[in-house]
């Protein structure tokens, strides 16, 4: 009998649906196994259970459309997950999609994962995880397929290390995006990523590769994206990447790179993003890039490029954001820039630019930022810049600029922030242009405006910071301007006449109020008090007459007060000596009179601080000034006798006391007097026996330079001698000296002596061993060498204050650091102030040390000293540190030869950032005590190094 054709057909059948069977419980039992093996505490996996047989319905499980039901993809993004990775999900045998990305797993690849990776899978996706180690593909393996058809590897923002396996293209032949960046992979670009011929996508940004690009990127045709920016790439731009017709992004930043940008750039025309920021690259801006007319983004910024910017910017027709800034190129503004029609960005800063600004800018673009600021240009303020009614940020301060604010810019109500300062600017402020109601920053100061502001409608709700410094306005000053939330208000240096309003009082977040060199008059009204918030007052300067307002003691912030130069009378309020956070005072060249309060800030008030006011007496030495006389009433003879005999007593004892000491100091202090021929007698003082025999008058001769810290060679026996001239310091007895002397910590270069002379003292330190001051030794440091200095100065300085001693000295350019031979980093003190914050050389604080401090941090951070060419016109580093990071993007100011660093410690440097940022704060209150800066120092590099995200680049402000 004949079998029927059914079951014939259920013959053949029968080995096939048998392995689907089979296949399909091995999944189960697998997805099973997943749930018990990891960390779920949102339990997203929760519906992954025996209770639910067919784990089709399994929340993010997705199964073929075939009757046999095997799971095609698993999609766990963002749920939470945490622990190993969960190998066997790699081997399900019809996965074609894995994602497993923005979780918390942790721990290495493991290798079976990749070397029984499913042959179906297609996209394999663990960014943003916790995966450490190298990535598992084994150098034995170079020649064998792992899988034939995965098309998208994304491995990025992890913590993987090792280099980057040579062994990819061999494995995952037919891969189109590959993307393992934000991680710390170092080593080089492997040529052999050429041989991926269908790679679209290619990021390898944000790790530590060094070397060249390849040129064999170039035969990649199909490529259209290209990251590799936040590297420690080295060489020229191969011109092998013209090769690339296909590209649409091309990322190079944040790398060494030097030499031409190559004129094959230019044929890559379906280019829209061309980013090479922060490298080296020097010459001209090739002429074939602006045959690129796909351009949306140009960023050639902070480079070394040089020459002029071509008319021919005008076939870039769809550009919209046009970065040049930070390079130096010379010449004018090109005129088509301003023909541009989709233009909304153009940023030329800090370059060598001159002439007029093109005059129709703004007219045909939609123009929202605009900063040209610290260039040569000239001419006046072009009619048109917020044609468009888009305007936000307007920066031109620091060039040559002349005429009036034109009309069309002072009705621009898109405005927010406007910076026009720093020019040549003349004439009245436009009426409208203090009805702005957006802007929150105006600063005009520094140009020749002139005119009245009373008088006028003020309606800028949003406005916060105002300086009107520096010009030639009149009139008396208005009750208001239009705002609540001003905290920082600069009218110095005008004309202003009349008396300080009393509206004043209704800024209830006013911090700064500067006032000085005007002619105002009258008293300082009584509302100023209500002020809460104020830290800063300078009145200086002006004809201002009246007493002190006792409501002047109650501000609570208040750091510094500057009263001088006007014609208060009155006494001092002895209450103000009480407010804690007052650190500066400046009362000189008054007509108060009667006794100085004898607390707080007063006693250690300098005499310049309070000279000019002959009616004052009392206060410290250190005031000079004359005691103050009083009646004395008469007592009984009895109560005479005994305060005679306990003064007895106290001088008995007191000489008891000194005689002790002297025989003390006696026994650990040498003394000799030096004569040097031309250099007067010195007296010298050494605090232990080696230094008194290696101080001789020939190493006096060849050690006193002045202002310098020389190390003789073998004189001395390798002591280091620092050089400060009395002329510029306040007198120092050998009190102070001999304290610093006895002072001893691992991280402070003990003082081993001093001299002095009449006109002279220098200051004998300890022999330091293979020693190199920081600033010859700095661009060797790796970051975690620099923490270590930090922490250690710190620590030191920290506990000179628990001591009640002051460094009294700066940091700044790295010399008063020095590096032992074990690079331990010792501190050079000096009991000599030098007065590093600008108008305050007389306060000799903590909070003085700690802006100290913050330099040095700054400086470790930078690599710039306090005083720093490149920093331009922001002024010194600290300026320049602080314009970088608050106003760009937060990468700028770190120091290059710390860039192979970045991926690992970027949090760890931003924070450091934070905290220089915070110590060299304006207002000393607001600055940390060193206490806390150990602490938070050390907390921060205990911190693991981290990369959660891409760095994505913030527009300049």
């Amino acid at each position: 009998m004949r079998p029927s054709a059914s079951f014939t057909l259920l013959l053949h059948l029968l080995p096939f649906l048998s392995t689907c069977f089979s296949s399909e419980e091995y999944e189960f039992r697998a997805l099973l196994s997943v749930r018990s093996s990891i960390n779920d505490p949102l339990d997203a996996l929760s519906s992954w259970s025996n209770s639910t047989p067919s784990f089709c319905n399994w929340h993010g499980i997705t199964c073929d459309d075939h009757s046999t039901s095997h799971v095609s993809i698993v999609r766990l993004s963002g749920k939470n997950l945490s622990g190993s990775l969960p190998s066997v999900l790699f081997t399900l045998p019809f996965i074609h999609t894995l994602d497993l990305s923005s979780n918390g797993f942790s721990g290495g690849i493991p290798p079976e994962a990749f070397s029984n990776l499913s042959s179906s899978l297609r996209h394999l996706n663990l960014t943003n995880n916790h995966l450490s180690g190298p990535i598992p593909l084994r150098p034995d393996g170079r020649d064998k397929i792992i899988n034939s058809s995965l098309e998208i590897l994304d491995l990025s923002n992890n913590y993987l290390t090792g280099e980057t396996p040579d062994e990819i293209s061999n494995n995952f032949p037919r891969l189109k995006v590959l993307d393992l960046g934000g991680n710390s992979l170092r080593g080089r670009i492997p040529s052999s990523i050429s041989q991926l011929r269908t790679l679209e996508f290619l990021t390898l940004a944000s790790n530590e590769l060094v070397g060249r690009i390849p040129p064999e990127l170039g035969e990649i045709t199909t490529l259209q994206f290209i990251y590799v920016g936040y590297n420690n790439l080295t060489g020229e731009i191969p011109p092998e990447i013209g090769n690339l017709t296909a590209l649409k992004h091309l990322d190079l930043v944040y790398n060494n790179l030097t030499g031409a940008i190559p004129g094959s750039v230019g044929n890559l025309h379906k280019l829209r993003y061309l980013f090479l920021y922060q490298n080296s690259l020097s010459g001209p801006i090739p002429p074939s890039i602006y045959n690129l007319t796909a351009l949306i983004s140009l960023d050639l910024s902070e480079n070394d490029l040089t020459g002029e910017i071509s008319e021919e910017v005008i076939k870039l027709e769809n550009l919209e954001i046009l970065q040049l800034f930070s390079n130096r190129f010379e010449g004018a503004i090109p005129r088509s820039i301003a023909a541009l029609p989709r233009l909304q960005v153009l940023q030329l800063w800090s370059n060598r630019l001159s002439g007029d600004i093109p005059a129709d800018l703004g007219r045909r673009n939609n123009l929202t930022v605009l900063d040209l600021s610290s260039n040569n240009l000239t001419g006046g303020v072009p009619e048109h810049l917020c044609y468009s009614r888009r305007l936000v940020k307007l920066i031109l301060f620091s060039n040559f600029l002349e005429g009036e604010i034109p009309s069309g810019l002072s009705r621009c109500r898109s405005l927010e922030r406007v910076r026009i300062e720093n020019n040549r600017l003349s004439g009245e402020l436009p009426p409208e242009f203090t009805k702005l109601p957006l802007v929150y920053y105006l600063d005009v100061s520094g140009n020749g405006f002139s005119g009245r502001i009373d008088g006028r409608s003020w309606e800028m709700p949003a406005l916060q910071m105002l300086s009107l410094a520096r010009n030639d306005l009149t009139g008396p000053l208005p009750d208001s301007f239009g705002s609540e939330n001003i905290k920082n208000l600069d009218l110095s240096e005008n004309q202003f006449s009349g008396g300080i309003p009393a509206g004043l009082g209704r800024f209830s977040e006013l911090a700064r109020l500067t006032l000085s060199k005007n002619q105002l008059s009258g008293p300082i009204p009584e509302p100023i008090a209500e002020c809460k918030k104020l830290v800063s007052l300078d009145v200086s300067k002006n004809h201002l007459s009246g007493e002190i307002p006792a409501g002047l003691s109650d501000l609570p912030v208040l750091t510094e007060l500057d009263l001088s130069e006007n014609r208060f009378s009155g006494e001092i309020p002895q209450d103000l000596g009480k407010t804690g956070s007052l650190v500066f005072v400046n009362l000189s060249h008054n007509h108060f009179h009667g006794s100085l309060p004898a607390t707080g800030v007063f006693l250690s008030v300098n005499a310049s601080s309070i000279a000019g006011n002959p009616g004052l007496c009392g206060g410290t030495a250190r005031s000079g000034l004359p005691p103050c006389t009083a009646a004395v009433e008469k007592k009984p003879r009895r109560f005479s006798v005994t305060v005679l005999m306990v003064g007895l007593l106290i001088l008995l004892l007191s000489v008891l006391l000194l005689l002790l000491i002297l025989r003390r100091r006696r026994e650990h202090i040498y003394l000799k007097k030096v004569e040097i021929n031309g250099n007067g007698v010195w007296e010298v003082r050494v605090f232990d026996e080696k230094a008194s025999k290696a101080i001789t008058a020939d190493t006096l001769l060849t050690s006193i330079k002045e202002g310098t810290v020389a190390v003789p060679d073998g004189a001395g026996d390798g002591m280091l001698f620092a050089v400060r001239n009395t002329t510029d310091i306040p007198s120092i007895g050998w009190a102070e000296v001999t304290d610093m002397g006895r002072f001893r910590h691992r991280n402070v270069v003990g003082l081993a002596g001093a001299c002095r002379s009449e006109t002279r003292w220098v200051l004998i330190y300890e022999p330091v061993e293979g020693g190199r001051s920081l600033s010859v030794a700095l661009r060797e440091l790796s970051w975690e060498k620099r923490c270590r200095v930090a922490v250690s100065i710190a620590r030191a300085l920290h506990c000179l204050h628990r001591r009640g001693m002051l460094l009294h000295g700066n940091l700044t350019a790295g010399n008063n650091v020095v590096l032992d031979g074990d690079g331990v980093a010792r501190l050079l003190i000096n009991v000599f102030p030098s007065g590093l914050e600008e108008g305050k050389r007389e306060l000799a604080e903590e909070e003085s040390d700690v802006y100290s401090f913050g330099v040095l941090l700054v400086m470790l951070l930078t690599g710039r000293c306090h005083v720093d060419a490149e920093a331009g016109k922001h002024g010194g580093v600290v300026e320049w540190a602080r314009y970088c990071y608050s106003e760009r993007h937060l990468d700028t100011w770190i120091d290059p030869v710390m860039r192979g660093q970045l991926a690992e410690y970027q949090d760890e440097m931003i924070r450091a950032m934070e905290l220089a940022v915070r110590c060299t704060s304006v207002d000393p209150l607001q600055r940390p005590c060193m206490k806390e800066v150990v602490k938070v120092l050390v907390k921060s590099v205990e911190k693991p190094g981290s990369w959660v995200s891409k760095i994505k680049r913030a527009l300049p402000i």
